[in-house]
């Protein structure tokens, strides 16, 4: 298993010219040539990113004849920069950010759709008893991952839907987990789209509480007015074309992981996962993730409507993005996704 710190790669990757994507292939001891790929994940101790650590620890990669290095990064938004760059070969992120790269003519495409909501909430610092509502966060400071990230897009999006101008907020990068509560204790935000397990953080230690859910589809749909896909892995359009093998056994790879997901209880999930995911609390990791396995798709494919959702949200509340339109054809794939589901 090979894990990378997104600080390390940067570091690595400024002394170096990194190994061309897709290109360090090996025969292996069956005879089929095994393929090493670089995928940078938005995050991967959140729960919303789940599958690319549980596909690397079920061992589903290596079944594939797949050497794959998985690199830490705080962010799905500078996942698709080195995505984009031709750093890495696939990254981990919101669905999103092929559909805004597709506007400025690069094109990048989601090739495994596990997230089928967004599996984040909207959390307000709890000793704000002005805050009641998405109507109350007009003129606060909001934090997000990162300015751009699909968790700026969606906090712009409840904003939007509570008939909120989103421009009026002061959106803040704060990360997730130990930098994101502390933006919280030290007062810097007044609230924040996070997921798992830093929600769980707060909300049990009574520093936070959830405002707005988009943890389920049902709560998503009654947010956002429709199915909201989230979290998936992308490629660069010609990487796909010209690498097909590598992307099918890389998609093969995650569909078993959703299916194994959806076969098995939270607790035997989180039993596969390194202890440190668990921020020293096994039961809550456990209680967060059975409460949220509903939005992990089962066979990698864009549910129907989605692509068409996010971008009409787009278009309503994110200010850089009125006017546009992507080809939404360009922004994702369901081809691989069928032939591993034949």
């Amino acid at each position: 298993m090979h894990l990378f710190n997104r600080r390390l790669f940067g570091a690595v990757a400024s002394v170096v010219v990194l190994a061309a994507c897709g290109s360090t292939n090996a025969p292996s001891s069956g005879g089929v040539t095994t393929i090493s790929l670089k995928v940078m994940v938005g995050g991967l101790n959140k729960q919303i990113y789940l599958p690319n650590m549980l596909a690397q620890r079920l061992g589903y990669f290596k079944d594939q004849h797949l050497d794959v290095t998985l690199i830490d990064e705080g962010s799905g938004q500078a996942s698709e920069e080195e995505v984009v760059a031709g750093n890495v070969d696939a990254g981990s992120g919101a669905y999103v950010h092929p559909m805004v790269l597709n506007t400025q003519g690069k094109k990048i495409e989601t090739i495994c759709q596990f997230g089928i909501a967004p599996g984040e909430a909207e959390v307000v610092d709890a000793s704000l008893s002005n805050i009641t509502s998405a109507k109350d966060l007009k003129g606060k400071n909001l934090g997000v991952t990162d300015l751009g990230s699909g968790t700026h897009v969606l906090t712009q999006a409840i904003l939007g839907s509570a008939g909120v101008d989103p421009t009026s907020a002061k959106y803040v990068a704060v990360g997730a987990g130990d930098t994101f509560i502390a933006a919280i204790q030290q007062k810097k935000i007044a609230a924040g789209m996070t997921t798992f397990p830093t929600i769980s953080r707060l909300v049990n230690s009574g520093k936070g509480k959830i405002l707005v859910s988009l943890l389920t589809p049902a709560d998503t749909r009654a947010a956002l007015g429709g199915d909201y896909p989230f979290i998936g892995v992308f490629a660069k359009n010609d990487w796909v074309n010209s690498n097909k093998d590598a992307a099918q056994r890389l998609v093969n790879a995650y569909v078993k992981t959703l299916k194994y997901m959806h076969s098995h209880t939270a607790a035997q999930i989180a039993d596969q996962m390194p202890t440190d995911y668990y921020a020293g609390d096994k039961s809550s990791y456990v209680s967060d993730l059975q409460s949220q396995l509903a939005i992990f798709g089962t066979d990698c494919k864009m549910p129907s409507g989605g692509p068409e959702t996010v971008q009409k949200i787009q278009q309503q509340f994110v200010s850089s993005f009125k006017g546009k339109s992507a080809n939404l054809s360009e922004t994702y794939t369901n081809e691989l996704a069928d032939k591993a589901n034949a």
